[in-house]
C-alpha cells in the first residue's frame, strides 16, 4: 500500500483570507436553520501578497498591487506559517506603503530565527491597519475531531490570550446529529459578549462554519476577531486580523475549483494589474491552492524534484533533507518502515548524523525508483569526503505486491552511475528487504557489491527489520533471539481435500437445468450459494466468510482465492464482483489447479439479492467514488463489514461513513488500508502479500496473537515476526494511516479480548492522534485483561528541529501527548509490555509468548503442510522461471520502456535530429537510417503520388463510398482496394521488369523486342495523355532530382534508353511516373551503400514500392473524402445513359441440360 501521506496542511494567511472573502457570502448554509438574521455586512476583501524573488532579489513590483495599498495605512507581516509573529518582532503597524515596503525589503531574502527555527523570509502579507479598542477583540477557532467539529470562542482575544483551552467556551457539532439552533450557538458561545453584538457575531459564526464545512477546512483560527460597534445605529461590523488555517488536501477533487476561484485576484480587483499576476492557464478559474512548507523548511532543489515526481505518479516518493552534512542516509520502502528506521537511528544516539527522511512505496516503476535513488546518491556524494565515511541504509518491510527485484534494478542503476564518487566518499551500504521476488533482488545487490568496489551487506526477512541499523552504526547490542520453529495453535484448519468439487456432480455430457453441460477434462469448479452463517460480533471473519469485491481487481481476488485454497476452505471467500461501469459478465479465476467462475454485477442491489450469504465488502473504489459507494453499501442490513482500500478519502467523508457505520453496527476497516488477515479463514485484498509470504509467515493456519497496526507494510513485518517467535497470527488488522479511520485500535483489541482463541495482543501505534490513550483507558478500567505488547513508532520526531510529515496522514503530533515517547511512556505506566526500542520487540515477544505457553494459556498444536499453489504464468515469467516462444516477432519498434523506439532510435532523437517523414519511413520500413538525399526522395515520391485527380478508379471509389454515407476508414479502404496491377500497382512490376532485363544483359532494344514477342506490356511505359512532346512534369522532376543527388542512377539511364526505343514507335510510350519512380528506387536500394544486393532485391520482391504508392495515394483519398463531406454531396447514382445494357432475350434458355 502506498503511503501518499495525504494530510491537512496549513495554508498561507493570504489564501485563508481570500477564501473567506469570496465564500463567506456565497457558501451554501450548513443547515436550513443557519441563516443570517441581521442586515449583516460582509467584510471587505482587502489583502495583498508581497513575494521575494530569489533570482532577481526583488519583491513584488508596485504595478501588481491593488490601488488601496497606496492610499491606506497598512499592517505588514511575514506569511510563512510563523506563530506569534508579534512577539518575534515581525509585525509592522500603521505604516504607509513606502514605510511598509522599506520594512519588507529589509527582511526579504534574509534568514530569520523564530524561537529555535531559522528560515528565509520570502512571503509577506499586507492589509489595511484597523484602529480598534481592545475590548472589541475576540477569539474564534474551529477544529475537527473524529466525532465532529468544535467551535471555541472567547470574548478576550488578542496577543495575550493565554490558555485558550481553559478560557474559551466550546460548542461541539457532532457528525450525524442535529445542527444546534441559533439560540444554542448564541447562549453557548456568546454569553460574555455585549448583547448588541451577539446577533451579528452569531450570523458571522454561522457563515464562518458554513464556509468551514463547504471548503473542507480542517482548522481555522481568527485572533483577534474584531467586532466594531455600529455607526449611526447601524449593524456592528466584523473584521478578522490574524488568521491561521488548514485545508483537507484530499478534498481537492471536490473543492479545487472553489479554492481556485477565491484566489483569482481579478474577482476583487478587475484591473489589468491583478489579472497579470495569474500566469498561464490553469484547470479552474484561478490558480490552484498553494501548500507552503513549514517555516525553516524551504524545499531544496532535490526535495522539489522528488515532490514533483511524487505528484506525477500513483506511487509515493518522499524526501526531506534534514542535514546535508550528515553521515547516515536512508532509502526506505514503505511509510511505516521509513519511520521505524529513523527511530532506530535516533535511539542509538545518531540523530545528529541522520541526513534525510523519506520513503518510496506503492510499486514505483524501475525508472521512478532510479530517479529517486539517483537524487539521494547524488546528495550523499557531494562535498568533501567525511573522514569516517558515510552509510546508506536501503531498508524496508515485507512488501505486499511490489516486485522487489524490479525496484532494486532502478537503485542498482543509480549506484553503478556513481561508482567512483561512492568509493571516494567511503560509502558503506546495508540492505534489508522482503516481499515478492526479494531473493532475486537481494542476489542482484550482493553481486553489485562484488563489482562496485563499495561494501554492500545484504539481509532478508529472516533479519529483524531494523537489525541492520546497529550493524551499520557499529553499535554492539544483544543479538535478536534465534527464530524458533513454533507449531500452530488449535483448532486446526479444515482439510484441503474438502475443497474439491462435490462428488455428486452429474455425469459427463448430461445437460444441466441451466443449460450447461459437463465436458471431459472440465477444469471448472462450481460452488453453490450457501445460507448466511451466524458469527459472534467479536469474530467478523471466519472460514465461512463470503465477500463482494467492489471494483475490477482480478489480481487481488486471485490472491484471496489462492489464500482460501491454501487454508483448506470449502468455498471461495469471494462470491462476486460489483463494477457499475461495465455490463454484467463472468470472470474466470484459479481455484488451486482448476478454475472457477465469479459473476460481475453492475449494481449492489442485484449482487445482494443473488448472494444472501455475503456480509463483507472489500471496496476498491477510487477516492472520488468510494464515499457514494460505501454509503450505498451501508443501506443493506446484510453487510456487516466493509474494508475501504482507497487513499485520499476526504476527512469529512471518512467521518460521515464511520458515524453511519457505528449507528448501524457495521465494522469499517480503512480508508487508506491494505486491509487485514484472519489466518486460516479470510484475507482482505492484498493483505499478507503474495503466496510465498503467506506460506513463509504461516498465515494459512491460525496462531494465537492478534495485532492491530496503522501501517500495511508493518503488518507484513508483524506477520513475519510472529511466525518466527510465536505460533503465529490469530488475526491482524491494518486500520489505515488516515486521521479518521473507520475503526480504531480499541475497536479491534476489544474484539480480541472477547475472542477466547486470541491469547496475546499487539498494538503498533505511531506518533499523532490519541487513539492509543483509549486503549490505555480500557486496560486501566479492566475491559482489556489479556497481555498486550505495544509500541508507538515515531520516537525520532523530537530530534527534528522543523516539522516533518511522516508517511501517514495522521502521523503528526499536535500536542505533547500525541508524541510517540509520551504514548510509550503512558502505555508502560498502564501495564502494557513496552520494549525499550522497536528492535527489542522480538525479544519481548519471545519472552511473553513462552511465558503463556509455560502457564498453559497457549497450547501449541502440530504443524501441517499447506497445499502447493501453482505459480501464475505471468509472475513465473517475470521471475524468469519459465520460457515460451513468442507468438509474434517485431524488429522495428518498441513502446515498452519509458520512450518509444523506432528501429533503435528514440522518438526524442527522431525529432531532435529532424529526420523527417522520409527518415521515419526508412527506420520502420528498412530498419536503418538512410542518407538525407534518400529520405528526401522518399518524401518526394509521397508528394508526387499523393493524388491524380478524382477520375482515377481509386479516387472514384473513395468518393462513391463517401457519398453513400460511409466513414473515413471505410471510404479510404474502398479506394485502396482498387490498387493492383491495373491501377497504381505497377511500381513493383516495373522495378522487377527493368532490373531483370538489365541484370540478364539485355540491351534496351532486346528488352523491348522480347516483351513484344511475349505479348507482354512493359510496366512503367506508356501514358494515355502525356507524350514526347507533352512530357509528364512529374517524371521530369524525378529525373532532375535523381541525376543531381543520387550517387548512381544506372537503371534510370537504362529505362530512358528503353523509352527511346518505345517512343520511336509511338510518342505516348514514354517512361511514366510509375516507371520512373520504380527504377529510381531500385537505384536507391542498390547504390546507396545501405543495402546488400540481396537485401535490395528482397525489398523489391516484398512490395516496398507499392507501399510507397499506397502511403502517398492515401493522402489524396483522404482529401477526396473530406472534400465530399464538406460539400455535403448526396448519394451518387451513375447516369443510366452512360451504361450500355445488353440483356439476353427471355425466350432463350438460361440453363442447358439433359433429363
Amino acid at each position: 500500500m502506498s503511503s501518499k501521506g495525504f494530510l491537512s496542511p496549513a495554508i498561507r494567511e493570504f489564501d485563508a483570507k481570500l477564501l473567506l472573502a469570496y465564500w463567506l457570502e456565497r457558501a451554501p448554509t450548513v443547515d436550513s436553520s443557519a441563516k443570517i438574521a441581521t442586515n449583516f455586512t460582509f467584510p471587505q476583501p482587502k489583502v495583498a501578497q508581497i513575494s521575494w524573488d530569489p533570482e532577481t532579489n526583488t519583491i513584488t513590483p508596485d504595478t501588481l498591487l491593488p490601488g488601496w495599498v497606496f492610499t491606506s495605512k497598512l499592517v505588514a507581516k511575514p506569511d510563512q506559517l510563523i506563530k506569534r509573529r508579534g512577539k518575534a518582532g515581525l509585525l509592522a503597524l500603521n505604516k504607509s506603503w513606502d514605510e511598509a515596503k522599506q520594512w519588507i525589503a529589509a527582511r526579504a531574502g534574509k534568514p530569520q530565527k523564530v524561537e529555535s527555527v531559522t528560515g528565509t523570509l520570502s512571503n509577506f502579507i499586507i492589509e489595511p491597519f484597523l484602529p480598534h479598542p481592545s475590548n472589541a477583540e475576540y477569539y474564534v477557532c474551529i477544529t475537527s475531531q473524529r466525532e465532529g467539529d468544535s467551535i471555541l470562542f472567547t470574548h478576550e482575544g488578542g496577543v495575550d490570550i493565554g490558555d485558550v483551552d481553559a478560557k474559551a467556551l466550546k460548542l461541539d457539532i457532532l457528525v450525524g446529529k442535529p445542527f444546534p439552533t441559533r439560540d444554542k450557538v448564541t447562549t453557548t458561545l456568546l454569553k460574555h459578549v455585549p448583547r448588541e453584538k451577539q446577533e451579528t457575531l452569531t450570523d458571522f459564526l454561522l457563515r464562518l462554519y458554513s464556509v468551514y464545512v463547504d471548503l473542507h477546512f480542517a482548522y481555522l483560527e481568527i485572533n483577534p476577531l474584531v467586532c466594531l460597534d455600529g455607526v449611526n445605529g447601524g449593524q456592528p461590523t466584523i473584521h478578522y486580523l490574524d488568521m491561521a488555517a488548514k485545508l483537507d488536501q484530499t478534498a481537492d477533487s471536490i473543492c479545487g475549483p472553489k479554492w481556485a476561484i477565491a484566489r483569482d485576484l481579478s474577482v476583487y480587483d478587475p484591473a489589468p494589474a491583478s489579472a497579470a499576476r495569474t500566469k498561464g492557464i490553469s484547470a479552474d478559474r484561478g490558480p490552484p491552492m498553494v501548500w507552503p512548507a513549514p517555516f525553516g523548511r524551504d524545499l531544496t532543489k532535490e526535495e522539489a524534484y522528488i515532490q514533483k515526481l511524487d505528484g506525477s505518479t500513483g506511487a509515493s516518493l518522499k524526501l526531506t533533507v534534514l542535514n546535508p552534512e550528515g553521515r547516515i542516509w536512508t532509502m526506505v520502502a514503505g511509510g511505516g518502515a521509513s519511520v521505524v528506521y529513523s527511530d532506530a537511528i535516533a535511539a542509538h544516539g545518531f540523530a545528529h548524523e541522520l541526513a534525510n527522511y523519506g520513503e518510496y512505496s506503492g510499486a514505483p516503476t524501475e525508472g521512478q525508483t532510479y530517479e529517486y535513488a539517483k537524487t539521494i546518491v547524488d546528495l550523499i556524494t557531494r562535498g568533501k569526503p567525511h573522514p569516517e565515511g558515510k552509510i546508506l541504509i536501503i531498508g524496508g518491510g515485507i512488501a505486499n505486491f511490489t516486485n522487489v527485484a524490479s525496484t532494486f534494478k532502478g537503485i542498482i542503476r543509480a549506484l553503478q552511475e556513481y561508482k567512483t564518487p561512492l568509493i571516494n566518499h567511503q560509502v558503506r551500504i546495508y540492505v534489508r528487504r522482503g516481499g515478492p521476488n526479494y531473493q532475486e533482488g537481494l542476489k542482484a545487490m550482493r553481486l553489485l557489491g562484488e563489482s562496485l568496489g563499495v561494501p554492500i551487506k545484504v539481509y532478508g526477512p529472516e533479519t529483524h527489520i531494523t537489525e541492520i541499523v546497529p550493524l551499520a552504526l557499529g553499535v554492539k547490542r544483544a543479538s535478536t533471539p534465534p527464530a524458533p520453529s513454533v507449531p500452530p495453535t488449535s483448532p486446526p484448519s479444515p482439510s484441503p481435500s474438502k475443497a474439491a468439487a462435490p462428488s455428486d456432480s452429474p455425469a459427463v455430457g448430461v445437460i444441466q437445468p441451466d443449460g450447461g453441460r459437463s465436458q471431459p477434462n472440465d477444469q471448472i469448479v462450481r460452488f453453490e450459494t450457501s445460507a448466511s452463517q451466524n458469527r459472534p460480533s467479536y469474530r467478523p471473519f471466519d472460514a465461512t466468510t463470503r465477500s463482494f469485491v467492489y471494483g475490477l481487481q482480478p489480481r487481488a481476488i486471485q490472491g484471496m482465492l489462492d489464500f482460501d485454497f491454501s487454508c483448506g476452505r470449502q468455498i471461495p471467500s469471494v462470491a462476486a464482483m460489483i463494477y457499475p461501469f461495465g455490463g454484467h459478465h463472468i470472470q474466470k479465476f484459479y481455484w488451486g489447479t482448476k478454475e472457477t467462475l465469479l459473476p460481475v454485477y453492475t449494481s449492489v442491489d442485484e449482487a445482494v439479492k443473488k448472494h444472501p450469504d455475503v456480509d463483507v465488502v472489500v471496496n476498491f473504489a477510487s477516492s472520488r467514488s468510494v464515499f457514494s459507494s460505501t454509503l450505498e453499501l451501508l443501506t443493506y442490513a446484510q453487510i456487516k463489514a466493509i474494508a475501504i482500500i482507497a487513499e485520499g478519502v476526504p476527512e469529512r467523508h471518512a467521518r460521515e461513513i464511520l458515524q453511519i457505520a457505528v449507528s448501524k453496527g457495521v465494522l469499517i476497516i480503512g480508508p487508506a488500508t491494505v486491509g487485514g488477515i484472519k489466518p486460516g479463514c479470510f484475507k482482505i485484498g492484498n493483505s499478507g502479500g503474495m503466496m510465498d509470504n503467506i506460506i513463509a509467515s504461516k498465515l494459512y493456519r491460525p496462531g494465537s496473537v492478534g495485532y492491530v497496526s496503522k501501517s500495511g507494510g508493518m503488518s507484513n513485518e508483524l506477520n513475519n515476526i510472529l511466525s518466527l517467535y510465536t505460533n503465529g497470527t490469530y488475526e491482524g488488522i491494518a486500520i489505515g494511516g488516515d486521521r479518521y479511520p473507520g475503526s480504531t485500535f480499541i475497536d479491534h483489541l476489544l474484539r480480541y479480548e472477547q475472542d477466547p482463541e486470541c491469547k496475546l495482543l499487539i498494538l503498533l501505534g505511531e506518533v499523532g492522534g490519541i487513539e492509543e490513550y483509549r486503549v490505555i483507558e480500557a486496560v486501566k478500567d479492566g475491559r482489556i485483561k489479556k497481555p498486550i505488547i505495544a509500541w508507538a513508532i515515531g520516537t525520532c520526531a523530537k530530534m527534528f528541529t522543523t516539522e516533518v510529515q511522516f508517511g501517514h496522514a495522521g502521523s503528526l503530533a499536535n500536542s505533547d501527548t500525541e508524541t510517540a515517547d509520551a504514548k510509550n511512556r503512558a502505555m508502560r505506566e498502564a501495564g502494557f509490555i513496552v520494549p525499550e526500542t522497536f528492535e527489542d520487540l522480538p525479544q519481548v515477544l519471545k519472552e511473553t509468548y513462552e511465558g503463556l505457553v509455560s502457564k498453559g494459556v497457549i497450547k501449541p498444536a502440530a504443524e501441517r503442510e499447506p497445499p502447493v499453489i501453482p505459480m501464475d504464468y505471468k509472475w513465473a515469467q517475470e521471475l524468469g522461471l519459465i520460457r515460451k516462444p513468442a507468438a509474434f516477432i517485431s524488429t522495428i519498434s518498441d513502446e515498452r520502456g519509458q520512450e518509444l523506439i523506432y528501429a533503435g532510435m528514440r522518438i526524442t532523437d527522431v525529432f531532435k535530429e529532424d529526420v523527417g517523414l522520409g527518415g521515419v519511413v526508412s527506420l520502420l520500413w528498412f530498419k536503418r537510417r538512410l542518407p538525407p538525399w534518400a529520405t528526401k526522395f522518399i518524401e518526394m515520391v509521397l508528394m508526387l503520388t499523393a493524388d491524380h485527380g478524382p477520375a482515377v478508379s481509386g479516387a472514384m471509389n473513395t468518393i462513391v463510398a463517401t457519398r453513400a454515407g460511409k466513414d473515413l476508414i471505410s471510404s479510404l479502404a474502398s479506394g485502396l482496394l482498387t490498387i493492383g496491377s491495373r491501377f497504381g500497382g505497377a511500381l513493383d512490376e516495373a522495378a522487377a521488369m527493368f532490373s531483370g532485363a538489365r541484370d540478364t544483359g539485355l540491351t534496351p532494344r532486346e528488352f523491348v523486342d522480347q516483351s513484344r514477342k511475349a505479348n507482354k506490356l512493359i510496366s512503367g511505359i506508356g501514358h494515355k495523355i502525356k507524350s514526347v512532346n507533352n512530357p509528364d512534369l512529374r517524371v521530369e522532376l524525378v529525373k532532375e532530382y535523381v541525376r543531381k543527388h543520387f550517387p548512381s542512377h544506372s537503371l534510370l539511364d537504362y529505362a530512358i534508353a528503353v523509352e527511346k526505343v518505345t517512343t520511336a514507335k509511338k510518342d505516348t510510350l514514354i517512361l511514366n511516373v510509375d516507371g520512373c519512380i520504380a527504377v529510381s528506387f531500385v537505384d536507391l536500394l542498390r547504390d546507396s551503400g545501405a543495402f546488400t544486393r540481396e537485401e535490395a532485391d528482397e525489398y523489391i520482391k516484398i512490395g516496398t514500392l507499392n507501399g510507397l504508392f499506397v502511403l502517398g495515394r492515401s493522402i489524396g483519398f483522404i482529401g477526396h473524402h473530406l472534400d465530399q463531406k464538406r460539400l455535403r454531396a448526396p448519394l451518387y447514382r451513375h447516369p443510366a445513359d452512360d451504361i450500355f445494357i445488353n440483356m439476353a432475350d427471355v425466350s432463350q434458355p438460361r440453363v442447358l441440360g439433359r433429363i
